[in-house]
């Protein structure tokens, strides 16, 4: 039967890392708002704009926010969001892993209705990764992602001077402006404000929520996400 797991959690959780290796073990597909923000980035114009319920948004405007640690304006997310949903869907895809979306109350309210429709409230399960704000700090600032594949590598002694992604051979580099220290700070206060209230907005809605202890290893994590999802 199809199913969506959702995986949220402070910046710099793991909830790409955990996402890609479920999508891996599992063949679920994996939909990232990250990505699929990116996406929009580099394929429209700076100047195009979308209408959304009566109101304007502009490209370079949620670009913009998106590079100084301010989330995007909801409408344009959800907007985004709810067309690779619905492509997805169409396409018999066995089962969807959502991670980075939805990520504020306005997004939840709009998005959580729609995989009802498409999968069945039944078949959602939420997953939060919980990490302090130190952690966070830790891990952003010092990841690397390769630039062909988008893989994150874990920091350790041994990645630590990695210029070349073992996994597909493209180059390493940081993501510019995002995870910059400030811009994390910055990051931290709209999940604190902005992400976190989306926890009592979903139990209240009688859907479940896992709370895993997202600072063990990638390993220890992947092994509880798996209890969860195959329950």
């Amino acid at each position: 039967m199809k199913q969506v797991v959702i995986i949220f959690g402070p910046p710099g959780a793991g909830k790409g890392v955990q996402s890609e290796l479920l999508a891996e073990k599992l063949s679920y597909y994996h939909l990232e708002s990250s990505k699929v923000l990116e996406n929009c980035f580099k394929k429209e114009s700076p100047d195009k704009t979308f209408e959304i319920d009566g109101q304007i948004f502009k490209v370079a405007d949620q670009q913009k926010l998106w590079e100084t640690g301010i989330l995007v304006d909801p409408p344009f997310i959800v907007e985004l969001m709810k067309e690779r949903i619905a492509e997805i869907h169409n396409q018999d895809e066995e089962s969807l892993i959502l991670s980075g979306s939805p990520r504020t109350l306005y997004e939840a309210e709009r998005i959580i209705p729609v995989l009802e429709g498409f999968y069945g409230k039944e078949n959602i399960k939420v997953i939060f990764l919980e990490i302090s704000a130190e952690t966070t700090l830790w891990r952003n600032s010092k990841r690397k992602i390769c630039e062909l594949m988008r893989h994150s590598i874990l920091f350790n002694n041994e990645t630590e001077n990695l210029t070349i992604c073992p996994l597909d051979g493209s180059i390493l580099k940081k993501r510019e402006k995002l995870d910059d220290p400030e811009t994390i700070k910055v990051r931290l206060k709209e999940y604190a404000e902005r992400t976190f209230p989306m926890l009592e907005y979903l139990e209240n809605q009688g859907v479940k929520v896992h709370k895993l202890n997202g600072e063990k290893t990638i390993a220890e994590v992947h092994a509880e996400v798996m209890k969860v999802v195959v329950s």
